[in-house]
């Protein structure tokens, strides 16, 4: 279920990117309260729509569903307390936000992110790519302008107006991809531009288009979702982002071969990954030499 297929994710990805450190971050608990007092809306709507325990030929609740993810989840925290990762969660952060400050203010090397989150490519630039694992693609800033005409540094500012369905956040109406594109063509432009950009650019044309209308009556709405939707200029303390950094500089976990083994055993995996030896040091061995460089 939902432990195999985590560790089967994340190590294909390790394999592929054979990245010199790894990071892992949670939603904090309370992760959410801070968008919620922005817009009560957010993430309202969202439900649990993926069975865990697809292999099981048994009719469970969603209750059911739901105690059976928990227990999952933490069980792969503890496999993952074996490898030679970073892992984070913070109380009262989203994990979205930790990874955006971690990836664009402490990271100084190329930073592979690994999400099915669109959001996350307004963080691309020339050291900072997003991989999709249910796409399988990797999205760099040619990508992104080859899939959807805009320049990675515009990003942001199209899903500010384009919304979010999954997390409940609204965009302005008739701004779809295409209208956008015609209407304003320098989305395209490597140059970044804002919201006061875009309602200058507005004004002149709302004769001739009822979009731009739109967009001049949304105002506070496009700024309302810049709050919620911005991963670069992240809206944490200061006390948040000691700690994310303390937590980042902090000695790497070693590899515990033994406890993720007897964990393995214990939990009868052996049949999803039967050759557990040769996957754990092919895929973990370059990251526990570098986890061993930071115990000195």
């Amino acid at each position: 279920g939902g432990i195999v297929g985590f560790l089967r994710s994340i190590g294909y990805t390790i394999n592929m990117v054979r990245p010199t450190r790894t990071v892992i971050v949670f939603d904090g608990k309370g992760g959410s309260n801070r968008r919620r007092k922005i817009f009560p809306e957010y993430k309202a709507g969202r439900k649990m729509s993926v069975r865990l325990n697809r292999h099981l030929d048994v009719s469970l609740t969603r209750e059911d569903e739901h105690k059976m993810m928990i227990r999952q989840l933490n069980r792969v925290i503890e496999y993952l307390e074996c490898l030679p990762l970073t892992i984070m969660t913070m109380d009262g952060i989203e994990a979205d936000d930790v990874i955006g400050y971690s990836s664009k203010h402490l990271f100084r090397d190329k930073c592979t992110i690994m999400s099915t989150d669109k959001d996350f490519l307004q963080l691309v630039d020339n050291r900072i790519q997003v991989y999709s694992p249910t796409k399988k693609l990797m999205y760099d800033e040619e990508r992104i302008m080859n899939e959807y005409g805009i320049a990675a540094t515009n990003f942001l500012l199209y899903r500010i107006l384009d919304g979010d369905k999954s997390d409940g956040i609204p965009g302005v109406k008739g701004a779809g991809l295409k209208t956008l594109l015609k209407i304003f063509p320098w989305l395209g432009s490597p140059h970044k531009y804002t919201i006061e950009d875009m309602m200058k650019s507005s004004m002149p044309k709302v004769k001739q288009y009822k979009l731009c209308t739109e967009i001049l009556d949304s105002k506070d709405q496009l700024f309302m979702n810049k709050k919620l939707m911005d991963l670069d200029d992240v809206n944490i303390s200061g006390s948040s982002k000691l700690k994310i950094q303390e937590i980042i500089e902090n000695p790497i976990q070693r590899l515990v071969k033994h406890k993720f083994q007897r964990m393995f055993l214990e939990d009868k995996l052996y049949t999803a990954l039967p050759n557990l030896e040769s996957w754990l040091h092919s895929t973990f061995n370059r990251l526990n030499h570098m986890a061993e460089k930071t115990h000195g």
